[in-house]
């Protein structure tokens, strides 16, 4: 068992919380941004309250921990791990009740190359438990738009968990996924699932445009967010993202592991 304290530490040491990778002037853009409603940062979410730049680094110290000066306009920026520590238990309680009920789940991340590991440990889990995890769309084009224009890629899912690739043979020792923060991958696995007569998932696990697209169509949705993520911050305040556990989403995959192991253990479910 991982205890409370050692996984405060292991945030700490690693990143994960306290001092992130993750700059004050990037933190601060992207706040103004969504509230400029850019939808690269909105990914998926319309917003109902009109949140500006104030009530937005407000939201975001009270979620997240980070500064609370709107003069701290450079350097370093942090998260809570305190802060942490409580959306993981109530991510934890929520794949407990998903497991408990046997529920449909779909997983999918933004972040492939540090985050499917965790990810891909929740949907073997889920399944022992009896959840059925989809994967509907497989392979199914879809055109996102990049800062190089649009680009299409291919839906694709690894040990359960969805990402987008680019077309075409992935050659050995790159990267498992492309990196996105688009909505569009979940709408479409969503929708193929809704043609297909097949099950909709009663729960979306997952980061970015996964969590924020399917909590706008009213499906319950939980997952982590970096620090200059406040889409999904927004969404929880709002009622259309059920958790969201504040966290650097970019350090090396094996220091979530710990993350993995505490969650499981706190959701009673099997390794």
């Amino acid at each position: 068992m991982l205890t409370r304290h050692a996984l405060r530490d292991h945030l700490l040491v690693t990143h994960l919380a306290g001092a992130v990778a993750t700059p004050r002037e990037r933190n601060l853009s992207r706040y103004r941004l969504f509230a400029a409603r850019d939808p690269r940062v909105l990914i998926g979410l319309e917003p109902e309250s009109d949140w500006r730049f104030p009530e937005l680094l407000q939201l975001m110290t009270q979620r997240c921990g980070v500064s609370a000066d709107p003069k701290h306009t450079s350097g370093q920026d942090v998260i809570d791990p305190d802060r942490t520590l409580v959306a993981l238990d109530a991510f934890a309680d929520r794949l407990a009740t998903a497991a408990a009920s046997g529920a449909p789940v779909l997983l999918g991340t933004g972040h492939p190359h540090p985050l499917l590991g965790f990810y891909a440990a929740l949907a073997a889990a889920l399944s022992a438990a009896g959840c059925d995890v989809l994967t509907p769309a497989q392979g199914r084009s879809v055109d996102i738009t990049t800062r190089f224009g649009v680009r299409t890629y291919n839906l694709h899912y690894a040990q359960g968990v969805a990402m987008v690739r680019e077309p075409g043979a992935r050659a050995p020792g790159s990267e498992p996924g492309a990196h996105t923060h688009s909505p569009l991958p979940v709408r479409t696995a969503l929708d193929a699932a809704a043609g297909s007569g097949g099950p909709l998932p009663a729960l979306v696990i997952g980061d970015h445009g996964w969590v924020c697209g399917a909590g706008q169509l009213g499906i319950e949705a939980i997952g982590l967010a970096d620090s200059d993520d406040p889409a999904l911050f927004v969404g929880e305040a709002e009622g259309r993202v059920s958790v969201a556990v504040p966290l650097d989403d970019t350090v090396r995959s094996d220091y979530y592991r710990p993350l993995t192991r505490y969650v499981l253990n706190r959701a009673c479910l099997s390794q």
